[in-house]
């Protein structure tokens, strides 16, 4: 039975399969790896599956703390999960406090000026959860410097006192690579960090950090891309469960002779007689131009009847053609499914079609597709 076939997908071109059984499957396996509490990092929609299903699927598995970018991310997770601790990891925006006491929030504070905010809004008598602190380990993107937070340790009564912090974190530059030198520069930084708050709780590892040899849990660990199906050990079996699979149709079928050029400014060049199947999907769907197949240069695939048929030309804003000449002639139809994402076409593969990464697969998985949320 193909996915289109209920009245509620039909009108859709894209029909995007969620698996949140396997979403929480992934998160219990990831806390039991690390033999301490894993929060869920929730940002960007939970990568494009939608917040609010994935906040409460893992909730109600045992979640208890999650991390989004965003404030209005954390106002969205906090009305489905009224009791969890909600970090916000892009910090304190000026003159947000207000919002962090009403809606009961935590930002991960990264600089000075923040923290001073935040122990002003406390001295205040706001009433709000402690708040995270992140320290820079090398990412050179957001959080203090080690020397700073350390400084900021060693003065007992100073700012941090008044922050009331309740979380010290960093973030892994290279973890998914386990012999990158980093690793082991920031795991030694992380852990004077962590001796220097004693009593705090602390934060390194992200996805790929759980398979990092090594490397010391504490009292909580931050997976966001493995809980929603992506390889966290690039080069090796995903150990993770596929969360999602992606479906369009067959709208029209065509063949064209050698020399028939194809797509936006005819960049793919039949060499032979092809049969060829418009799919209605293209990159207003959150499928990446970048996957058009050309004369010059390779792109993305489709499953079809599960053989691997490649694009040809451009991908276009509703449409994407298929090279269908390998497919069985039975799964060559108007109105048939072709897989999009799904079987041997997983984000790293997608990804890897369109000159990107699995995030950005998932991070963009459009608003367009009808959605089928399955496992629970």
């Amino acid at each position: 039975m193909s996915a289109f076939d209920t009245p509620e997908n039909a009108g859709h071109g894209g029909v995007l399969t969620i698996d949140l059984g396997a979403l929480v499957a992934n998160w219990r396996m990831l806390e039991q790896r690390a033999g301490t509490e894993a929060a869920a990092v929730v940002k960007a929609n939970a990568y494009g599956i939608g917040i609010e299903p994935a906040v409460t699927a893992l909730t109600k598995a045992g979640c208890k703390t999650f991390f989004v970018a965003h404030l209005s991310e954390a106002i969205r997770a906090r009305a489905v999960a009224p009791d969890a601790t909600i970090y916000v990891l892009n910090g304190l925006a000026p003159e947000t406090g207000g919002a962090y006491a009403e809606h009961d929030l935590s930002p991960v504070l990264g600089s000075h000026e923040e923290l001073l905010e935040w122990a002003g809004l406390r001295q205040s008598g706001a009433r709000v959860r402690p708040a995270a602190l992140h320290l820079d380990t090398a990412m050179n993107r957001l959080g203090l410097w080690p020397g700073e937070g350390l400084d900021l340790a060693r003065e007992k009564s100073g700012v941090i006192a008044a922050a009331g912090i309740g979380l010290v974190m960093s973030h892994f530059a290279a973890s998914e690579v386990v012999d990158d030198p980093a690793n082991a520069r920031q795991i030694s930084a992380f852990a004077e960090i962590a001796a220097a708050f004693p009593g705090v709780p602390a934060s390194l590892l992200n996805s790929s950090g759980h398979f990092l040899p090594g490397c010391p849990s504490y009292q909580l660990t931050r997976p966001g891309y493995a809980l929603y199906g992506g390889n966290p050990t690039p080069g090796k079996l995903n150990p993770m469960r596929r969360v999602i699979g992606l479906e369009a149709q067959i709208i029209q079928l065509r063949e064209v002779e050698a020399g028939t050029q194809v797509g936006y400014n005819g960049t793919w060049t039949a060499k032979d007689r092809r049969k060829l199947a418009t799919i209605c999907l293209g990159y207003a769907d959150g499928y990446p131009r970048n996957a058009s197949w050309t004369d010059r240069s390779q792109g993305g695939s489709a499953l079809v009847g599960g053989v691997r048929c490649p694009f040809v030309g451009t991908v276009s804003m509703d449409l994407i053609i298929v090279d269908v000449s390998e497919a069985p002639p039975e799964a060559v139809r108007r109105g048939a499914p072709v897989t999009l994402i799904g079987g041997e076409l997983d984000l790293e593969a997608v990804g890897a079609g369109a000159k990107t990464i699995g995030y950005e697969i998932l991070t963009n998985l459009g608003r367009r597709h009808a959605r089928r949320y399955v496992g629970l």
